[in-house]
């Protein structure tokens, strides 16, 4: 990486600065090795995996790409792809891994191929088997892989002897031990199978999705090829039927048993040596879920905890889970606090939002926390690392930043964004002490972001002001391009460098950036997420609106001309901003934009909405297309591109080809810029620096501003 190159081209290069920083660490039970992924530079898209030992604090290298493909081109099966679509997976070579109880063992796929890494010898092979390989996963002794081909649950000796299959498709649409697609890109459950502890059998999941409506996906740039069907589970319609199963490494094969009927959707699969296998299951309305204990034996399931909510609940990374003597560890939600529950005992309060467990260690649970009601008052955007006891909660992380660890033992693997450095600090402590920091290799931005964390009028509205490098209070005031995501599941405000990079060169091409984390985004307690429930359109687009107005009192807001971009559901939100409120916004770019939330998936939209048989007013009235939607714009037309993959298969192109159909039929003139053969990611070079650059000329020319 050299200092010649424009932001766009480096940030489109390094994958938003993500290659060659380390990633996805695992300790081994005696602390003595760390694993984690890393590729050799910021540029390299090949991951590798790496040792640290933890005593030395030296690194090796215990499988490389290139040398178990023996330089031949790495090869995706298109169930890899979509795994990785649906995991935001850019990356190639090694992306992911699993490893056995010691962390001797490591298994992982490469080119559909299954491979194994000894990480003591430091020796890796490829094992003989059925391709292309989904998921290898070593068992707890090591002497078993499992993995998936061909939609059947198979497994192998570690030794490449016995290969046979534990349970295949019976029919069309049948697959076993994987992820459906609503719990891969909704329910953050990327799996489907589960080791015993004593490597004897699995708890697999067995999905059907022959009931799921059918969706075709065509390339327009290629007439020839013949589209690909996709099954697509949009609001109100059928789901993949889940069951799951106890499957013996003898041949034995039982069916666990709870009411699906009630609660259809398997969220959560826990089994580990503190007790019996665990499942979380929710209704489809998501107001009901159910932890409930399983016996492996029978499949007979017994109800641990019971849980209702008037608008949906959440669910968790890391709980529920069991503590090594016996207790269920959970995250609740009561009286407006979000806290960790270790049996029938919360063990946080209002100080402390808690957003995932950890570890869940012999006398402690760490966690991971942001700013509670009754916590401080001046950490907008940071999150950090808690060790919660029986005493209190301690915090591990220091600084302000965002935090996040992994532990096993007395060693922990911390990691750590600041908002003064870019990228993140990765230390090893043991017993709280630093014994080693593992290297990163990504590549360092020519710009650097100056974000002003703070919060904006009487909700206290996340945000922050970016402003030009070198700007001066008698250089007067500023173009504003609000740049939010403003929904569920993605928080923008963040004390980290990294985050603000592409708001930072947005400012420095004229513009004060305001980003803003309204109602519905997460890390600010259960009401401020729930806020939207029924009413996604106009509490979003009213932060923005109020956040924006607040702010400009005290910064170089020039209201009178103000954009708006963002992508998905800040996309969703750019739309609608210019449409319904041409007052304040007079230029928007949305990105992927969901328009019709019919066209949605199911559990993500139906949390929010209800179903659309049952609601068809909600829907109306929160989409952009129907006569409902567009009917709560205003007369004055306001320059709109809109943006969007042709090849995405989260939010189809049918969104934006629908909008565009009914601003035309309306009379209103909009921008369209199809991206042929992109995803909902813009991992393609060309295409995500070329994006910055066009949504930049088409900012200025509809602002009026001067264009380089």
């Amino acid at each position: 990486m050299t200092e010649q190159l424009s932001f766009p081209r480096q940030y489109a290069r390094t994958q938003r600065f993500t290659l060659g920083a380390p990633r996805s660490f695992t300790v081994s039970p005696d602390g003595a090795r760390t694993l984690f992924l890393r590729s050799s530079s910021g540029t390299d898209r090949a991951g590798a995996l790496w040792v640290l030992d933890t005593d030395s604090g030296g690194e090796r290298i215990a499988a490389d790409p290139a040398v178990l493909l023996g330089g031949a081109e790495e090869k995706l099966s298109e169930e890899e792809r979509a795994r990785r679509e649906r995991s935001r997976e850019g990356g190639a070579g090694i992306v992911g891994y699993a490893v056995d109880a010691a962390v001797e063992l490591a298994a992982f796929p490469l080119s559909g191929r299954l491979f194994t890494a000894e990480l003591r010898a430091g020796t890796a092979r490829e094992l003989d088997v059925p391709g292309p390989v989904l998921d290898p996963r070593p068992s707890p002794d090591g002497r078993h892989v499992a993995y998936v081909a061909d939609g059947a649950l198979r497994v192998v000796g570690a030794d490449g002897d016995g290969d046979r299959a534990l349970a295949e498709p019976e029919a069309e649409g049948v697959t076993w031990g994987l992820a459906e697609f609503v719990a891969a890109e909704e329910m953050q459950r990327s799996r489907g199978y589960w080791w015993s502890p004593r490597s004897d059998r699995l708890l697999a999941a067995r999905a059907d999705d022959s009931p799921v409506r059918r969706w075709w996906i065509a390339d327009p740039a290629e007439p020839g090829r013949e589209p690909a069907e996709v099954a697509y589970p949009a609001a109100g319609t059928p789901n993949a039927e889940v069951r799951l199963f106890v499957l013996g490494l003898d041949g034995s094969r039982t069916e666990v048993e709870w009411d699906r009927a009630r609660h259809p959707y398997l969220a959560r699969v826990h089994w580990s040596a503190g007790g019996p296998p665990v499942l979380q299951v929710q209704s489809r309305d998501q107001r009901s879920q159910m932890v409930l204990a399983a016996d492996p034996d029978t499949g007979r399931t017994t109800p641990l905890h019971a849980e209702e909510d008037p608008d949906w609940l959440e669910l968790f990374p890391g709980v529920p889970a069991w503590t090594p003597d016996g207790r269920l560890v959970r995250i609740e939600d009561k009286a407006g606090v979000r806290s960790l529950v270790v049996g029938d005992r919360p063990r946080t309060g209002a100080q402390l939002h808690v957003q995932a467990v950890l570890d869940v260690g012999e006398e402690d649970v760490l966690v991971s926390a942001s700013a509670g009601p009754e916590g401080p008052g001046d950490e907008t955007g940071q999150v950090h690392v808690y060790r919660v006891d029986g005493y209190g909660a301690e915090r591990v992380s220091d600084g302000p930043g965002v935090h996040s660890a992994v532990r096993s033992g007395d060693v922990t693997v911390l990691s750590s964004s600041s908002p003064e450095r870019s990228g993140a600090l990765v230390r090893v402590l043991r017993g709280g002490r630093q014994v080693a920091q593992i290297a990163s290799h990504a590549a360092r931005p020519v710009l650097t972001a100056r974000p002003r964390l703070l919060t904006a009028g009487p909700r206290r509205i996340p945000a922050a002001v970016l402003l030009p490098t070198g700007y001066r209070e008698q250089d007067g005031p500023l173009p504003v391009l609000m740049d939010p995501y403003g929904g569920p599941h993605a928080r923008r405000v963040l004390a980290a460098q990294n985050a603000h990079l592409t708001s930072q060169w947005f400012a420095d091409q004229g513009f004060a950036v305001v980003v803003a984390d309204g109602r519905g985004t997460p890390g600010h307690g259960p009401a401020w997420e729930k806020a939207i429930a029924g009413d996604l359109a106009a509490v979003t687009l009213e932060d923005q609106v109020d956040a924006l107005h607040a702010l400009a009192g005290d910064h170089p807001l020039d209201v009178g001309r103000v954009a708006i971009r963002g992508w998905s559901y800040g996309g969703y939100l750019a739309a609608l901003a210019v449409l319904r409120r041409p007052d304040v916004f007079h230029a928007g770019v949305a990105g992927a934009p969901v328009t019709d939330w019919r066209l949605y998936d199911t559990h993500y939209t139906e949390r929010y909405l209800g179903m659309p048989q049952e609601r068809p007013e909600v829907y109306a009235r929160n989409s952009l297309v129907t006569d409902e939607g567009l009917s709560g714009a205003a007369e004055t037309h306001r320059p709109l591109m809109i943006v969007h993959g042709l090849a995405d298969d989260n939010v189809v192109v049918a969104h934006s080809l629908r909008l565009s159909s009914a601003l035309l039929a309306a009379g209103r003139p909009h921008e369209v810029l199809p991206l042929s053969g992109v995803t909902h990611m813009t991992p393609q070079e060309q295409v995500a620096e070329n994006l910055l650059l066009f949504q930049v000329d088409f900012l200025k020319r509809s602002l009026g501003m001067p264009r380089d």
